[in-house]
């Protein structure tokens, strides 16, 4: 902070000095440098996808194609001796499993054992060439390509606006199992429909990196990750994208002994918040609904009670989080 400070009053001082200018009095308010720990994004991870995540066995016969045999010859014998070799053979035989199954001649279970059989030699060989000092230029792409995704239960257009806006980088890293080393690259997706929610962008030590390190999820175990150094102006920025309104927030107060005390949690938005913005009505909508049902409950598609639970679910709905919340 000293030196920023004295980088501005040096180029001011020259500048005057040169104008023959009285030195003038600086005032000024550095956003960021203010503001930045002003407030944290906490989003928990709700599932994964990937290529090569290979959990089934293939079963060979008679009729197997030959781009699946050789497929399974080098997933079974990539080194560090002929991975290159083993990458384009591997190419070859997927283009040919391609053409043989447009053309009507192999399976679409066949065709789903090739790509996967593909993608997993893929990532071999991304592992070999991380400890490797020179990488082929046609493989300089394949680790952040093969990363897998987590889908993060947030908006980046509410939350971190920035991000998609002008390629700010912010310091994300998870906040549980931290006596464990993270050993997953993955990138982030968040859970609108739109392709530009994600982090795939991370701030390294001297450079800018494609994937985050993160542990494995766990199967039924919850996992967080912090978005850090977000200020005071991104929920200010924030949009109702995909109509997914402002997050909880819970302000926090840090006393003279470094304990901590939470001041105040407000609840974000309801769905039926976010679709009063959009001009939707939740009595009409409810009041729709009840009608439709009431028909239906006429023409016995479905019973009393069931109309009842339907239309007591669709107003808990209404009255809850835009976010995904646990059942």
């Amino acid at each position: 902070m000293q030196e920023y400070a004295s980088d501005i009053v040096s180029a001011i001082h020259t500048a005057c000095k040169d104008e023959g200018f009285k030195h003038p009095n600086i005032v000024t308010e550095c956003g960021r440098a203010l503001v930045a720990h002003h407030s944290v994004l906490v989003f928990d991870v709700l599932g994964s996808s990937g290529f090569g995540n290979m959990d089934f066995k293939i079963k060979t016969g008679p009729k197997t194609s030959e781009a699946l045999k050789e497929l399974m010859e080098i997933n079974e014998n990539i080194t560090r001796k002929n991975f290159q070799e083993a990458f384009h053979d591997a190419i070859q035989c997927k283009d040919e499993g391609l053409s043989l199954f447009n053309l009507g001649y192999l399976p679409l279970t066949e065709r789903a054992w090739i790509e996967d059989l593909f993608w997993n030699i893929c990532k071999k060989i991304a592992k070999i060439v991380e400890s490797l000092d020179y990488v082929p230029d046609e493989l300089e792409g394949l680790e952040p390509f093969l990363a897998d995704v987590y889908y993060g239960n947030f908006s980046i257009f509410q939350s971190i606006p920035d991000h998609w806006a002008i390629k700010q980088l912010f310091p994300i890293l998870p906040i549980q199992r931290l006596h464990q080393k993270p050993k997953k690259k993955v990138t982030f997706a968040d859970i609108t429909c739109d392709s530009d929610g994600k982090f795939d962008q991370f701030i390294d030590l001297r450079d800018v990196k494609e994937t985050l390190e993160v542990h494995e999820l766990k199967p039924n175990q919850p996992y967080y990750m912090g978005v850090f150094l977000l200020g005071a102006y991104q929920e200010s920025l924030g949009d109702l994208h995909n109509l997914f309104g402002d997050p909880n927030a819970v302000h926090i107060s840090m006393g003279k002994d470094g304990e901590y005390e939470v001041e105040q949690v407000i609840h974000g938005n309801s769905v039926k918040d976010v679709i009063g913005y959009v001009e939707y009505n939740r009595d009409d909508l409810y009041d729709k609904l009840r009608k439709v049902v009431k028909e239906a409950v006429k023409k016995k598609l479905v019973t009393s009670k069931e109309s009842a639970q339907l239309l007591k679910i669709y107003d808990q709905r209404l009255q809850g989080y835009t976010y995904l919340e646990n059942a």
